[in-house]
């Protein structure tokens, strides 16, 4: 999705060719240009990556120079590396699964990496977030910015909380986490829009199971160790860069995207 919006958009919102390229040849003869553009994930995949983005830029800018994304699964950053991450140090963590079929299509596109790009193959499910990094070069003593986008709503309630209270107690103060979640109101309320999404993505074998409440989630994260610092649902995301009404993806309806901060207490806007 990410490549074919920057192919085909006439201004896309990020530069990202490479995901057609990482993505096994099998799998990409399953897709369609039609099909993708049409997918109720599209829109949210392409506005939550230059939201996420935008935030890594501007916590570089402030010497931040360690990054961790979780849930990488293809995430093409390590390889297309801007030029204000010159200089970062890039954690991506992952099921090892999902790690080793990646690895072998870097290897087959001849594709070598920095050594600045730390693979670290973890089953979330089974250790924390801390105890992952604790396995990889990343220090405690610096700050990162965190990456933990289309997550949340896979995992239940219980586990996104202890997801959150291990970053925090892995980051330094002045840390930041970019994440996605489902406004909860949806799973009780089920409309029709996002019950034919949900089908959808349990028909796939992973299906969603929790949300936040969007009243409550700087609460939420100030338990856990974070402070607010954003919280945008899908249309005001999508009017930041200027696509406002353009918005055809289910999910970006029903999907918010947030920054949070570690260490001290944040304006919440």
């Amino acid at each position: 999705m990410r490549a074919l919006h920057t192919r085909l958009d006439l201004e896309p919102l990020i530069d990202d060719p490479w995901g057609e390229r990482l993505v096994p040849a099998s799998v990409r003869e399953q897709f369609r240009d039609e099909s993708l553009l049409h997918s109720p994930a599209y829109a949210n995949v392409i506005l939550r990556t230059r939201y996420a983005e935008d935030a890594l830029q501007s916590a570089i800018t402030r010497g931040i120079r360690q990054y961790v994304i979780l849930g990488a699964g293809f995430d093409s950053f390590a390889v297309r590396r801007p030029a204000y991450a010159a200089d970062v140090q890039i954690f991506e963590i992952d099921h090892p699964a999902t790690q080793t079929m990646k690895t072998q299509r870097l290897e087959e596109c001849g594709i070598t990496l920095a050594d600045c790009v730390h693979f670290i193959a973890a089953d979330l499910a089974a250790c924390s977030v801390a105890e992952a990094l604790a396995r990889s070069p990343y220090r405690k003593d610096l700050p990162a910015f965190f990456s933990w986008l289309g997550v949340t709503m896979y995992l239940t309630r219980e586990a996104n909380f202890a997801a959150l209270r291990s970053i925090a107690a892995c980051a330094m103060p002045g840390s930041e986490l970019a994440f996605t979640y489902m406004d909860e109101k949806l799973f009780t309320l089920n409309p029709p829009a996002f019950r034919e999404l949900k089908e959808k993505v349990a028909s796939l074998g992973e299906p969603y199971q929790s949300g936040f409440d969007p009243a409550t989630i700087a609460g939420d994260l100030r338990d856990c160790g974070l402070a607010l610092v954003e919280d945008l649902e899908g249309e005001q995301v999508a009017a930041r860069y200027g696509r406002a009404g353009q918005n055809r993806a289910a999910s970006s309806q029903f999907s918010h995207v947030a920054l949070a901060r570690s260490g001290r207490e944040i304006t919440t806007f």
